[in-house]
């Protein structure tokens, strides 16, 4: 319902009476004529002729103002999903998703992502949501908007596209579909089905491709799949939207134009097949021309130093990606084009030492990651990464080394912080281990695998009970909720006398992720 007892389509009562009025001329009710009064060859009256004229020009101006009032893009969110259905539906859509695709577990593509995205966001008047961006390891051509606030990225758009502009145009327009709750709309015609089996066909719907047949199945899936896609005005509030967004960030808005362009030449190259991201998403001259007449009006805004700052890092991101997603010897080759372009270029260097890593070739590694350090001193993704390569070979000193430097330039960087921590365990010096594994506990978002070391320490140091709450928690995260309860109940069995440790199993116990054990 809506204010004052509107529906969807109007109040019911509301409609039948004004076409009632219009169906009996304008009068509710007519009475005998007046005295005195004037009357046509058809028993009407002129002067309440013309009233009732008024009257039915009267009446429809308001019908029309109720129709566009309640089609709105403001108003139709009285009709959406509310914030907490939605939010929950973002949960059921995440668990189906994850199972499916991986995300790009790299440290430096997560924060780049996450803080491109979140300086985007800035301008929008209301957040329902926190935000959250992810890259999805699939070279497809495609991004979305999930429910509750969740966009995702693929790494084969990425690769495609050639200018930070062209990237942010892509984030802010699934912002817009966001911001105007078109998928909440769209979600609540079709609730009725249930959320999470909505969630599953919305999957399908977003991914494409072979995983889209692992979520969704069926003809009735397939029918509703289609009342679920972006209509045209969608799209063209969003690329209002995204402009509005873009604007004040610095980037150009022309970057919308530039990756629509390469996302529809993506069509002829492989398969043949058209992009997930225009089923979804659909396009036209229509809509480009819209684009290119909102690009007319547009004046350059200075770069913030926000701005500056990921436009410089875009070329880094870029060549991670590549390193982490690419096949390894298409990648390789990438990277050796670019050093024999430029020998003493630091960032194909570093490119060429991920791809090593990828293949667990240390030794080859190496010597890649220090050179490109020489070229980018104190760059922590590089020294992270060559930090990894060290502890990967069983070289923890080297690898400490390094790592006490990256935290001298940033002493809050987990990824150093949970480095050092293996380290530490390696060495059997648990009780240091213990300390920064508990420490990374507490900083959110948390590694599923903080949980799985904390319950192997806890385990040499003999505290039974939280060993096996930490494998508890860790299970419970990987989606194996038969190991997390049988380490919960472990857990709970040596607790004693701990009423905080039993009073957070049964936290556990409880919680999402633990129905059906």
């Amino acid at each position: 319902m809506g204010p004052h007892g509107l529906r969807r389509r109007g109040h019911p009562y509301l409609l039948s009476a004004a076409a009632g009025i219009l169906r009996s001329g304008g009068s509710l009710e007519r009475g005998p004529p007046d005295a005195g009064e004037r009357w046509d060859h058809k028993g009407c009256c002129p002067m309440k002729r013309r009233s009732r004229a008024i009257l039915c020009r009267m009446i429809c101006g308001c019908l029309s103002v109720l129709f566009m009032w309640i089609s709105s893009p403001l108003v139709s969110e009285t009709w959406a999903l509310s914030i907490e259905e939605e939010r929950k539906m973002g949960e059921e859509f995440m668990a189906r998703v994850l199972v499916r695709l991986q995300l790009v577990d790299d440290p430096f593509v997560n924060e780049y992502i996450n803080d491109l995205g979140q300086y985007l966001i800035i301008p929008l008047e209301t957040k329902s949501f926190p935000f959250h961006f992810y890259v999805i390891k699939d070279n497809t051509l495609n991004a979305f908007a999930a429910p509750g606030g969740h966009i995702f990225v693929f790494s084969g758009l990425i690769e495609a596209m050639d200018t930070l502009d062209e990237l942010a145009a892509v984030i802010c327009h699934e912002i817009g579909h966001i911001a105007a709750r078109h998928l909440a709309q769209r979600i609540e015609q079709n609730k009725a089905i249930g959320l999470a089996t909505l969630a599953g066909i919305l999957a399908g719907m977003f991914l494409g491709g072979e995983a889209a047949g692992a979520v969704m199945t069926g003809s009735i899936a397939a029918g509703l799949q289609a009342q679920l896609h972006y209509s045209r005005e969608d799209e063209r509030q969003a690329d209002q939207l995204s402009y509005k967004y873009m604007v004040p960030s610095g980037f150009d808005p022309g970057g919308m134009v530039e990756a629509l362009n390469k996302i529809q030449k993506g069509s002829w190259i492989g398969t043949g097949k058209i992009p997930a991201y225009l089923l979804t998403h659909p396009t036209g001259p229509e809509r480009m021309a819209n684009l290119e007449a909102m690009l007319n009006e547009y004046k350059p805004m200075p770069l913030t130093k926000e701005a500056r700052r990921l436009r410089s890092r875009f070329p880094v991101f870029k060549a991670v990606v590549t390193a982490r997603c690419l096949d390894p010897g298409d990648a390789e080759r990438a990277f050796k084009r670019g050093m024999e372009k430029n020998p003493d270029a630091a960032l194909p260097r570093f490119g060429l030492g991920m791809v090593y890593m990828e293949q667990s070739k240390y030794d080859a590694a190496i010597p890649e990651l220090k050179r490109a350090l020489e070229g980018m001193p104190d760059f922590i993704p590089i020294m992270r990464t060559l930090a990894e390569a060290y502890q990967r070979k069983g070289q923890d000193k080297e690898a400490r080394a390094v790592l006490e430097k990256v935290l001298k330039l940033d002493h809050g960087d987990k990824t150093a912080l949970f480095l050092l921590g293996i380290t530490y365990e390696n060495a059997g010096q648990n009780r240091e281990a213990l300390r920064l594994f508990e420490k990374l506990s507490y900083l959110p978002p948390v590694k599923d695998d903080v949980f799985y070391h904390l319950g192997l320490l806890y385990g040499r140091e003999k505290h039974l009970a939280l060993a096996h709450y930490n494998f508890g928690i860790y299970f419970k995260r990987q989606g194996k909720p038969q190991k997390a309860r049988f380490h919960f109940k472990k857990a709970g069995e040596l607790a004693g006398r701990d009423p905080a440790l039993r009073k957070k199993i049964r936290k556990e116990l409880e919680g999402r992720g633990m129905e059906g054990t």
